[in-house]
């Protein structure tokens, strides 16, 4: 693939605002825009009005619209010459939680750069890419002056909580949102140098589990033995999730699951992946899943049915003799293409009502769901995505899956008709929900001109 080079223009802007543009990013990230908690709300609004700022600032009309939750930040920009296509950017301003806080290196809010690493809470979810695309459209703007696509740039606070108010946004403004591509960097590369776009996203099902035995915790001495324990039944209806190969054992589960092309899985095999080295990253010392599939296919291609979080009986220090009342289990299932989380969790509640022994009575909640997504990866929007990973990082991008969920794709796609780019700018192991979360300083720095150099690829 012959590809171009970035423009040195624009390559030196870049290095001329290096600091600049690091210093600001680090103002992003100090703002504590955690959406899950009522308490930094303030921030979260903070967050919001300080990228409403900085977009206007490059010359972008910017509105900060309300939600039924955190407001969405929509700038646009739309002076590219007649006949070129627009594109809708989209990031997230809000964070996930940091605790546990003593599990930081540095302060989850204080962001450090160390061996190449910038760490802080949303560096690379989503503060950071969003930084990224921010800057590659201030380049342009700053060296000529104008872009050669119109863009929206769509930046939400509740992408961590699910996103309940976006695609309600999307269709009430969806007239205003036509585009001809989504391009979202909310992901990460296959691997240190090797820029990746994303071709597919799990969908998932997420439940909770309550089963209720006695009315409160009995003496284990008095009552064991004769009284049905809510935390063993659990533990029953858990260990019926799957059979002895590892597949999901519901009925129906399988059903819709449609099948990712040999070829597809075939180049997934190429790619360079080490179990071995999985299996040091992680912290295991043997793997497991469904028999007869690789690691990856485990990963991007097959759906799971995973307990997320267990509680029933004491749990502090020392011994208390109890038989508990209650148990409760969150449990996740991912979905992959053509799974329908509706259906899904009327089998998944079938299957436990039928599971669960008598003496206890079981309720089941479906907390949240998203649609699975598979791209169809042909077209200009792609085709220029590649030459400007090649012209930004010097080889050629691979095509990988990704086996968390992003709910708006698919709302993106289906409301506005248009193709969705995934390119992100992670890397494998980068914390993105865990203490000390970090992106690398050189990925930061390569993906600006990426995008940059996507602009003037792009025609539509």
């Amino acid at each position: 693939m012959t590809a171009p080079k970035v423009d040195p223009a624009l390559e030196r802007w870049f290095a001329e605002n290096d600091t600049r543009i690091h210093d600001e990013l680090f103002e992003f990230l100090r703002i504590p825009s955690i959406s899950a908690r009522s308490e930094h709300n303030g921030d979260t609004r903070a967050a919001a009005d300080w990228l409403h700022k900085k977009l206007a600032a490059i010359g972008f009309t910017v509105e900060t619209l309300p939600t039924k939750g955190h407001p969405v930040v929509l700038g646009e920009w739309r002076k590219a010459p007649a006949g070129a296509p627009t594109v809708l950017v989209y990031g997230h301003y809000d964070v996930q939680p940091a605790e546990p806080l003593d599990l930081w290196t540095t302060p989850a809010f204080e962001p450090t750069i160390r061996d190449g690493k910038l760490f802080a809470r949303g560096s690379v979810d989503d503060k950071g890419q969003l930084w990224v695309h921010v800057k590659a459209l201030e380049a342009h703007l700053a060296v000529r002056g104008t872009l050669p696509c119109n863009i929206i740039v769509v930046a939400e606070g509740e992408e961590e909580i699910g996103s309940e108010n976006l695609a309600p946004f999307i269709a009430e403004h969806a007239n205003r949102l036509a585009c001809d591509a989504v391009v979202i960097s909310d992901s990460s590369m296959f691997a240190p140098g090797i820029p990746s776009i994303l071709s597919s996203l799990r969908g998932l099902a997420y439940f909770e589990i309550n089963v209720a035995g006695p009315s409160g915790d009995l003496h284990s001495g008095m009552y064991g033995g004769a009284v049905v324990n809510p935390g063993m039944a659990l533990a029953h209806i858990l260990s019926t999730f799957h059979d002895k190969r590892g597949r999901i054992a519901i009925k129906g589960f399988y059903d819709k699951v449609r099948p990712f092309p040999a070829a597809v899985r075939k180049a997934m095999r190429k790619l360079p992946f080490s179990d071995t080295r999985f299996k040091k990253e992680v912290g295991v010392k043997a793997l497991g899943g469904e028999s007869g599939q690789t690691t990856l296919e485990k990963l991007w291609t097959r759906p799971t049915c995973e307990v997320n979080g267990l509680l029933s009986g004491y749990t502090g220090e020392g011994a208390k003799t109890v038989l508990p009342g209650r148990a409760m289990a969150k449990v996740s299932c991912r979905l992959v293409p053509d799974q329908d989380p509706a259906v899904i969790e009327r089998l998944f509640k079938a299957h436990v009502k039928r599971v669960t022994p008598p003496g206890v009575t079981v309720t089941v909640e479906h907390l949240h769901g998203g649609r699975p997504w598979r791209a169809d990866l042909d077209g200009p929007v792609f085709d220029a995505a590649k030459r400007a990973l090649r012209a930004a990082f010097g080889r050629d991008p691979v095509i990988v899956g990704e086996g968390g969920s992003i709910p708006v794709v698919g709302d993106f796609e289906r409301i506005l008709k248009a193709p969705v780019l995934l390119v992100g700018f992670g890397l494998p192991g980068e914390n993105a929900h865990a203490p000390d979360e970090w992106i690398s300083v050189d990925n930061f720095r390569r993906g600006m001109r990426a995008i940059a150099t996507l602009w003037d690829e792009y025609k539509g």
